[in-house]
């Protein structure tokens, strides 16, 4: 939308404020705009299916920094420091594994595991054009 290739119309209110809600509750919880390429993306979405503390907590453990579900300069700094598709594929691996142990995966696991590949491709993609 910044860069003026997104446009909305002014008038899809229900669009701007589902907006509003995913940057507030997930994008800034997750500090979005601070991680790497690919990194934010995967984050991101892990913190919307999973809730923010837990994929706080999972990058935390991937980039081995204290695991207290909010992603600060330690974090920041421990995943700036690493490869940026290092990070993307451990994350989705465990998210996969946490996802494997939900008993709700003979059900819905097809499409789990499909959205995690997707975002694993789609975010190593993001990660291979940032320098």
């Amino acid at each position: 939308m910044q860069s003026g290739r997104f446009k909305v119309f002014s008038t899809l209110l229900a669009w701007f404020e589902e907006f509003r809600l995913y940057r507030r509750f997930y994008w800034d919880a997750v500090a979005g705009a601070e991680l790497p390429a690919g990194v934010d993306y995967a984050v991101f979405d892990f913190a919307v299916n999973s809730g923010p503390a837990r994929a706080a907590n999972y990058l935390q453990a991937i980039v081995g920094v204290t695991q207290d579900g909010r992603i600060g300069p330690a974090t920041l700094g421990a995943a700036r420091a690493r490869p940026a598709g290092v990070v993307i594929d451990a994350l989705c691996d465990a998210r996969l594994a946490f996802l494997k142990r939900l008993p709700t995966w003979p059900t819905f696991g097809r499409g789990w595991s499909g959205r995690v590949g997707f975002v694993r491709a789609e975010a190593l993609l993001l990660s291979a054009v940032e320098p």
